[in-house]
């Protein structure tokens, strides 16, 4: 493990313990060189998935981007960071056991926006904003009405 500090590539675990949600280890390492403290985790991988983007262009799956994306949308709401998390890793654990070892973007989108709908409307709305591809104002309130409609039902 490189130190981000420095660049040096040994470096001691200091402490390991398990995540909240169990789905991962945090350790807590100091590098050989300059001293310097971080943290890594460690995740269970259970297979490799491929996301096909829209283009046709295929790329390994990456955790990281679908939780950038996700706290994007729920950035300046009052939503616990440790509920996104566990969010992305349900969404991981499914695709990995999914049976697919090719995921279409649509369809790692329609799974984001169906826990977002469960978690914050607001989170929802900011995601569809990018996922549907708004165009204008008008898009934002036509979704928004339609979010109305099946609230009152």
């Amino acid at each position: 493990m490189k130190c981000p500090a420095c660049g040096h590539e040994d470096s001691q675990v200091k402490d390991s313990r398990p995540t909240e949600d169990g789905a991962a280890i945090r350790r807590r390492r100091q590098c050989e060189a300059c001293g310097a403290r971080f943290t890594t985790f460690e995740r269970i991988q259970l297979r490799e998935v491929t996301v096909v983007k829209t283009g046709g262009l295929r790329e390994p799956f990456e955790r990281d981007k679908l939780l950038r994306s996700v706290t994007i949308a729920c950035r300046k709401r009052p939503i616990d960071p440790a509920r996104i998390d566990r969010l992305v890793s349900g969404i991981q654990r499914d695709l990995e056991t999914g049976g697919e070892a090719e995921v279409r973007t649509g369809e790692i989108g329609a799974r984001v926006m169906a826990a977002l709908k469960g978690l914050d409307s607001v989170a929802y709305i900011r995601f569809a904003s990018v996922y549907k591809d708004f165009a204008e104002a008008r898009d934002f309130e036509e979704f928004a009405a339609s979010i109305r409609e099946v609230g009152a039902d």
